[in-house]
């Protein structure tokens, strides 16, 4: 398939036939997609995913959310490039990306599932947020619902927040639970655990780091 086709695929039977729900800014966009040939793949805080089953190899990100940042997001690929911790930027619209699809599951999905993350992964996703910073990015909001793994290697797969200033300690505090909590108790021996308690994890980590940064910004001023 051409990329024009593909484009005008995307822009009269997948936009018109979507809804981009936001209910929170901390949780994910809710997608309704009424179209019959598009499939919903994921969802992340300021859009929806997308796939054709004729052009597997590419997705189509959907901004329903602060569309602006879909320029930053734009940037942000550009000093990227192409690396393989990443993936690749091949044309975009008014309010959506074309990406190359990456292979995988999320950190999140493979706890919920059972599925043992090695330890391969993690260091993948090191050596990809060191390039990121190489190039003048700033890896944040890097966490377990943006980083998937796939046949025992690590990817990132949400990269729009890289332009942000700061530094965001949610993947520092992943590779600390891995390697205190996960790696020496449920590795060896990887049972299902239950959505709600991985998902009870994340929301009580967001409230707990919320309130660390309130009670931090409130002692200096």
């Amino acid at each position: 398939m051409q990329r024009a086709e593909y484009i005008n695929l995307i822009e009269t039977e997948l936009l018109p036939k979507i809804q981009l729900i936001t209910t929170s800014p901390f949780n994910p966009i809710i997608v309704k997609n009424q179209s019959q040939f598009w499939k919903t793949i994921g969802s992340g805080n300021y859009a929806g995913v997308f796939t054709l089953d004729a052009e597997p190899q590419w997705v189509v990100k959907v901004y329903g959310r602060n569309p602006e940042e879909l320029k930053k997001e734009i940037e942000v690929y550009k000093k990227l490039g192409n690396h393989k911790s990443y993936s690749t930027l091949y044309d975009y619209g008014e309010n959506y990306l074309i990406l190359k699809k990456l292979k995988g599951i999320t950190l999140f999905d493979a706890v919920v599932k059972g599925i043992p993350i090695p330890e391969t992964v993690i260091n993948d996703i090191d050596l990809g947020l060191d390039y990121a910073r190489s190039v003048g990015l700033n890896p944040y909001d890097v966490h377990g619902k943006n980083v998937v793994m796939y046949e025992g290697r690590g990817y990132i797969v949400d990269i729009s927040d890289f332009y942000k200033l700061g530094f965001c300690r949610k993947w520092k505090d992943l590779k600390k639970a891995y390697y205190k909590i996960y790696l020496p108790f449920i590795y060896k021996f990887h049972p299902p655990i239950p959505f709600f308690i991985v998902d009870a994890v994340r929301k009580g980590y967001r409230i707990y780091r919320r309130l660390k940064t309130k009670g931090r910004n409130k002692n200096e001023s």
